[in-house]
């Protein structure tokens, strides 16, 4: 793991953390990099979180000044400017965001020219400029100061595109959206409505500061109230930046992405467009989504926690499906990171393709409960090494068995260790997680 950057970024509470220190570097260090051979050009988008702005100008500072063009989408879904960047040929797309996190944080994420995460060597080299252990870079001078620009037109493009993907009308579909107060707030129901459907939408009226507040894909139960008071056929919730997605169905029951990646993943089964009969999913993915596709014959990977790692495993062996539990679904024909809009597209394909209904689609699969619990930490690394703890661990997958699983692992975006334990009930998922927390507390690690 880097200094800055996690899986998903550089990401902190703003102004402490992330800084507009460490955004002008970010932009300085980018407008050189892919500014030595020709005039760099760079696209950059934000959320909805009131330090999305200073962090914006921050970052266009840092670019311009070491001779770059930048072009804002302005506020606008990390999808689209991984789109954007492929689709334009931009040198680097840049988005402002935090993703999930409460509003205080935010972050930045760094697309390299095939709209992908940006590579690793790179980033090595970004922060190494940021501590100061390369030497300061040139400033550009005259002609070669670079300047910003309205590119508005690229969100438009990508809602365009969006609506090319559909291969159904929704005339008919009564369907709900959260857009969370962030970025899908606006381009959610435009596609939708676009497209026939007779859309319901809440939360889609940012203030800079209710992003993610009770809402959208981490707090799905007012997506759940909706569908269920005003009967609809489902509904759909993103997170801040519209890269995640989770559903409702006609019953008001939820349809997370282990779910999503059943249906969609059966869907293309039964079409026989399955590359290589195999769907990625997490080390985070339910006991329960690899018992259906066992069922169905269907093959799974599993990787790491992250998108990253999901696209990366699809990229090299050249399959078309994968993602996370978290709603974080990856669709490679169509995107290179995860697209909330495009996942609910997708899931309408196939309830408009087979005629049926959302919860009709998801009871092939059958879901172990599953509780996690965060356990805010001093150091992530000591505690997984610390030897009673991985007892512990160890004594808790011995007693479970081939009846559920442990999973113990550091958060990739904040000080936390994720203790995630599967079983046939509730209470046995709890009680091993207290065994466990229980001896990250009594040994002092815990930080809250």
């Amino acid at each position: 793991m880097s200094k800055y950057f996690g899986t998903d970024g550089f990401r902190g509470e703003a102004n402490k953390t992330l800084t507009v220190q460490h955004a002008y570097k970010i932009g300085r260090f980018i407008g050189w990099y892919y500014g030595r051979e020709h005039r760099c050009q760079v696209v950059i988008g934000k959320d909805t979180r009131r330090s999305s702005y200073m962090l914006e100008y921050s970052l266009v500072a840092g670019l311009t000044a070491s001779g770059a063009d930048v072009f804002l989408m302005h506020v606008t879904t990390t999808p689209s400017v991984s789109y954007v960047v492929r689709t334009d040929d931009f040198d680097c797309g840049i988005m402002i965001s935090a993703s999930h996190n409460p509003f205080s944080d935010n972050g930045i994420k760094l697309f390299n020219s095939k709209g992908e995460k940006m590579d690793d060597e790179v980033i090595d080299e970004i922060e190494k400029y940021i501590d100061d252990e390369i030497p300061e870079l040139p400033l550009a001078q005259d002609r070669e100061i670079g300047r910003a620009s309205d590119y508005s037109a690229g969100r438009n493009r990508y809602i365009g595109y969006l609506i090319s993907l559909a291969m159904y009308s929704f005339k008919g579909k009564r369907i709900g959206l959260d857009c969370a107060n962030g970025s899908a707030f606006t381009i959610a129901k435009s596609v939708f409505d676009a497209l026939g459907a007779k859309t319901y939408v809440i939360n889609n009226k940012p203030d800079g500061f209710n992003i993610n507040t009770n809402c959208g894909s981490t707090h799905i139960d007012g997506l759940i109230s909706l569908v269920r008071e005003e009967q609809l056929d489902c509904g759909f919730a993103f997170d801040g930046d519209a890269d995640r997605c989770l559903a409702v169905d006609d019953k008001g029951e939820l349809v997370d992405g282990d779910k999503i990646l059943y249906i969609y993943g059966s869907y293309l089964k039964e079409r026989g467009k399955l590359e290589g009969n195999t769907v990625v999913t997490t080390v985070m993915s339910n006991l329960g989504l690899y018992k259906a596709f066992d069922e169905l014959g269907i093959s799974y990977e599993k990787t790491d926690v992250g998108d990253k790692y999901v696209y990366e495993c699809m990229n090299d062996k050249g399959y078309i499906l994968g993602g996370e539990n978290s709603g974080h679904i990856i669709f490679s024909k169509y995107e290179n990171t995860g697209d909330g809009i495009v996942t609910a597209l997708k899931i309408m394909q196939a309830v408009c393709g087979k005629k049926t209904t959302l919860s009709e689609l998801a009871k092939g699969m059958k879901t172990y409960p599953q509780i996690l619990k965060n356990v805010r930490v001093t150091d992530k690394k000591i505690v997984l090494n610390d030897e009673d703890v991985k007892a512990a661990v160890k004594a808790a997958e011995d007693a479970l068995g081939t009846d559920g699983r442990v999973l113990v692992r550091p958060s990739g975006t904040e000080p936390l260790l994720r203790i995630m334990v599967e079983a046939k009930s509730k209470d046995i998922c709890l009680n091993y997680i207290a065994d466990i927390e229980k001896v990250v507390r009594d040994k002092g690690y815990a930080a809250d």
